[in-house]
């Protein structure tokens, strides 16, 4: 009988202590789509990357940044420089021209990721009312010298608003006016009211002086900020970062051999706060009660 009491006691004492915690976050995160690596702050399963970030994307075959106005194909991440360029199936280019439609992120999307300073929003085909080319003309910049003539007459696409033609000895200019604008400007006011019918983007790389439009690096560039909670020191450890899906309360995922869910891996710190301390005071108090009853029994 007291062989079985003890080998009961025993039994119990190491699921409490030794058997790892469980949670709602994600057990396994995938780290590619397609061709690009999926790391933190970003992730494309339950529970993974920053829940600030949770829903934005959608890996089918290839990876999509998901907004408000629609879902943009991911051309690459620069995790060293914080940076994702992605591309709007439905602006105009140098090679097709498309009816306009507005480019608009959700007020989270602003915050944390919004197009860098070095994308360009080329306004193209404006009225003669519109208001960047009247109140806010201030709002259109020069872009590496370029102008509308040469943006009208080099890009296949945009040769129909060249609308330049002989008058007797000279060339009457009725071109449209266009506008190199920030993002700040398509983001306050919609294509309708900037009163101009398409729109194309381009990342200023600094490398744009003379170089033709059709060279352009067409795309747009968002630029993300990372929020420092831990997941290098996570990352280090061997662990993967993320997040409690209830609670958003973050969590280093890590190995099958080390599955509980911590701050890192191999014995760190437990979400629940201490190193792995709800198992060290099971520990200490079922020793307790173990060498109580060791008193009782001899």
């Amino acid at each position: 009988m007291t062989r079985l009491f003890f080998f009961f006691f025993f039994s119990f004492i190491y699921t409490v202590t030794f058997q790892p915690l469980t949670t709602s976050g994600a057990t396994s995160c995938r780290t590619l789509c397609g061709n690009i690596p999926i790391n933190y702050p970003f992730g494309i399963d339950d529970g993974c990357g920053s829940p600030q970030f949770k829903g934005m994307f959608n890996c089918s075959t290839d990876l999509f940044f998901l907004t408000p106005s629609g879902s943009y194909k991911v051309q690459r991440i620069d995790y060293q420089k914080n940076t994702m360029v992605v591309f709007d199936p439905a602006m105009s280019t140098c090679s097709i021209l498309q009816p306009h439609h507005d480019f608009k992120m959700a007020d989270i999307q602003n915050a944390l990721i919004r197009p860098s300073y070095d994308t360009v929003f080329a306004l193209l085909n404006c009225s003669n009312d519109s208001p960047v080319h009247n109140r806010y003309r201030n709002l259109c910049f020069n872009v590496a010298g370029h102008s509308c003539n040469e943006l009208y007459s080099s890009c296949t696409s945009f040769r129909i608003f060249n609308t330049s033609s002989p008058s007797g000895n000279s060339t009457v200019n009725t071109t449209p006016y266009c506008c190199f604008t920030s993002y700040d400007t398509v983001r306050v006011m919609s294509m309708n009211i900037l009163d101009c019918s398409h729109y194309t983007t381009v990342i200023d790389n600094g490398k744009m002086r003379d170089v033709a439009p059709l060279d352009w690096s067409y795309g747009i560039e968002l630029s993300y900020s990372m929020p420092e909670i831990g997941c290098d020191r996570c990352q280090k450890s061997g662990g993967t970062c993320g997040f409690d899906a209830e609670t958003e309360i973050f969590l280093c995922q890590c190995p099958a051999s080390n599955n509980n869910p911590t701050r890192e891996c191999g014995g760190g710190m437990t979400d629940r706060g201490g190193c792995n301390s709800t198992n060290i005071n099971y520990t200490i108090i079922l020793l307790a009660m173990f060498m109580s009853l060791i008193d009782i029994v001899l």
